[in-house]
């Protein structure tokens, strides 16, 4: 399955171990992450050679062509937040991750859409298993 994988990235980078690890498992499970260099350390480096307007276009081709989106949404990130609204607008199923205890904009856990599943984990095996069952369809 093609997943587009969103993380915070200029919001701030605590959760940047779990992003490595939830990547590492997607691919372990054969899945295509075409955003798997935004759990890599040298993100913020890489990232910083783009023009906006690249990184724009690219992402936005990248979310119609995935399959699903699946973000880690514990750290604020306005660039998340668009990607899962721009998803679901494009007709996507999208998994939004966050540690428990963390506060999440309700404009995230309060979304009725039923193509959005929002879910808290308290441990990234927790979190992995969440992405494998809503991958699964169940």
């Amino acid at each position: 399955m093609n997943i587009y994988f969103a993380c915070s990235i200029t919001g701030g980078r605590e959760f940047e171990p779990v992003y490595q690890e939830i990547v590492a498992a997607l691919i372990k499970d054969g899945h295509e992450i075409p955003t798997s260099h935004l759990a890599q350390s040298e993100v913020m480096e890489n990232e910083h050679m783009l023009i906006p307007r690249d990184v724009y276009e690219r992402d936005v081709n990248w979310i119609k062509n995935c399959d699903v989106l699946i973000a880690e949404v514990s750290v604020p990130s306005h660039g998340v937040g668009y990607e899962v609204a721009f998803a679901l607008g494009a007709g996507k199923r999208v998994l939004c991750v966050y540690r428990e205890g963390r506060r999440v904009s309700k404009m995230i856990t309060g979304n009725p859409d039923p193509a959005l599943t929002v879910t808290a984990y308290s441990s990234v095996d927790e979190a992995v298993s969440q992405m494998r069952s809503f991958l699964s369809g169940s």
